[in-house]
C-alpha cells in the first residue's frame, strides 16, 4: 500500500527568515499544543502558560513594529503563522488572532506616546489582550452599542457591558469601544482598559459548543476610571478604528478556519488509509478519494484566497472586500470539511476518541465570529452595488 500520510502545508514564503519562523511555528506545535490539545479542550482549561511562551518566542506581536517588540512581518507570513497554530488547537490560533486584533488600535492609531508606554508589553511583554466591541444588545449592529465613557476632568468614567468577549475574565488589557458622544457610528471612541482596573469584571464563561479551552464572558465596566491618555484615536473615531481591526481580523480568522480545515483533512487521510473495508484500504474507494479530493481544493482555494487578500494589505491597498470573502469561503470551508471528516471516520468520527468530532464543533463559531457569514455577504454586496436604499 502506498504511504498516504499527511505530509506538512508546502508554503510558499517570501524569506529564508519566514521559513525559519514556520519552522518553529510547527517545533512548538507538536511540542507543547497537540499533545495536550484534546485533554485541555475536554477540561475547558485555558493554556495560559503557552501563550506566554508564545510571548517569549515573538509570536504575539509578528504584524507589528520591531521598534515596539513586534516581529516587523508581513500579514502574508503572520497569517500562515495562525494557520499552523489553529491546525494544532483552534483555541491557540484564535488567540493569538482576538490578541492581535487587541493590539491593533494602538498599534495603528496610537500617538508616539502611548505606543512607547504600552506597545513593548503588549506585544512581548507576555501580556494577554481581548477585544471589546459587541454588547448583549449590539452583536452584527455593532453601532448601535450601549456602554458609555462620560468625561470627567482628564478621566473618562466607563460604564456598561460588553458580551463574547474572548479572553473575558483573564485578558490583561482591554481594548473597549464605548460612546461618548451622538447616537450612532460616529459618537463612539476607543480606549485601552487595564484588565485590573478598579470597576472591570467578568460573568462566569459562556457554556460553548466548542473550543471550551478558550474563555468567552460578558466583561462589565461599573464606574471604570481611565485617564485621557489611554483614549486611542480622536473622539469619535472608534467606529471606523473598529471597522478597520475586524477587517484585518477576518483574515485572521479565515487563516484559523483554514488550519482547522488541514487538520480534519489530515485526521481523515490517516484514517482512509489505515481503516480496511472489503479486504482493502477505504482509501482506495471513489466515492471517498472524491470526498477527499473535493476537502483539499476547498482548502487549496480558502488558503489562496486569504493570502491574495494578505498581499493586498501588505502592499497598502485596499483590501476589505477581498478579507470579508476570504472569512466568508474559508470559514464556510471549515464547516464542510470538518462534517465530511466525521462522515468518513463513521461511527469513530462521532466519538471523542478522535479528533474530528471536536474540530466539527470548533468549526461552526468561525462562521459567527467577527461577523457572521451573513454580514460577510453584506459587506461583499455593497463593494459590489452600492450601499442599500433607505
Amino acid at each position: 500500500m502506498p504511504d498516504r500520510a499527511p505530509q506538512p502545508v508546502d508554503r510558499q514564503l517570501p524569506t529564508e527568515e519566514a521559513r525559519d519562523l514556520i519552522s518553529l511555528v510547527r517545533d512548538i506545535a507538536q511540542q507543547e499544543i497537540v499533545p495536550k490539545a484534546a485533554e485541555e479542550e475536554d477540561a475547558g482549561r485555558f493554556p495560559r502558560e503557552l501563550f506566554t511562551l508564545l510571548s517569549r518566542s515573538g509570536l504575539l506581536g509578528l504584524p507589528y513594529d520591531s521598534e515596539y517588540g513586534g516581529g516587523d512581518q508581513p500579514y502574508e507570513v503572520y497569517l500562515q503563522v495562525l494557520e499552523e497554530l489553529a491546525a494544532a488547537r483552534l483555541t491557540v490560533g484564535l488567540g493569538v488572532s482576538v490578541h492581535t486584533l487587541a493590539s491593533y488600535a494602538l498599534a495603528a492609531y496610537g500617538t508616539k506616546e502611548q505606543q512607547v508606554e504600552h506597545l513593548p508589553a503588549m506585544l512581548g511583554g507576555g501580556l494577554l489582550g481581548a477585544y471589546c466591541l459587541s454588547e448583549p444588545h449590539s452583536g452584527s449592529d455593532a453601532a448601535a452599542l450601549r456602554t458609555r465613557a462620560v468625561r470627567d476632568g482628564d478621566d473618562w468614567v466607563i460604564n456598561g457591558s460588553k458580551a463574547w468577549i474572548t479572553h473575558g475574565g483573564i485578558a490583561d488589557f482591554y481594548t473597549v469601544m464605548a460612546r461618548t458622544g451622538e447616537e450612532g457610528p460616529r459618537g463612539i471612541t476607543a480606549f485601552l482598559v487595564p484588565g485590573d482596573a478598579p470597576g472591570v469584571s467578568a460573568a462566569p464563561p459562556e457554556r460553548k459548543m466548542g473550543m471550551k479551552g478558550s474563555p468567552t464572558a460578558q466583561v462589565h465596566f461599573d464606574e471604570v476610571r481611565v485617564p485621557d491618555a489611554r483614549r486611542i484615536g480622536e473622539e469619535g473615531l472608534g467606529f471606523a478604528i473598529a471597522l478597520s481591526s475586524l477587517d484585518s481580523g477576518r483574515l485572521g480568522i479565515a487563516a484559523c478556519a483554514i488550519g482547522l480545515a488541514q487538520a480534519a483533512l489530515d485526521e481523515a487521510l490517516s484514517y482512509a488509509a489505515q481503516r480496511r473495508q472489503f479486504g482493502k484500504p477505504i482509501a482506495d474507494f471513489q466515492g471517498l478519494r472524491f470526498m477527499l479530493a473535493d476537502m483539499a481544493t476547498q482548502i487549496e482555494a480558502g488558503r489562496a484566497l486569504y493570502l491574495a487578500a494578505a498581499r493586498l494589505r501588505d502592499a497598502g491597498r485596499p483590501f476589505a472586500r477581498q478579507a470579508a470573502m476570504a472569512k466568508l469561503h474559508c470559514t464556510d470551508t471549515a464547516m464542510r470539511v470538518t462534517t465530511d471528516a466525521v462522515q468518513i471516520l463513521g461511527g469513530y468520527g462521532y466519538t471523542a476518541d478522535f479528533p474530528a468530532e471536536r474540530y466539527m464543533r470548533e468549526a461552526k463559531v468561525l462562521q459567527i465570529v467577527e461577523g457572521t457569514n451573513q454580514i460577510q455577504r453584506m459587506v461583499i454586496a455593497r463593494h459590489l452595488v452600492g450601499p442599500e436604499e433607505r
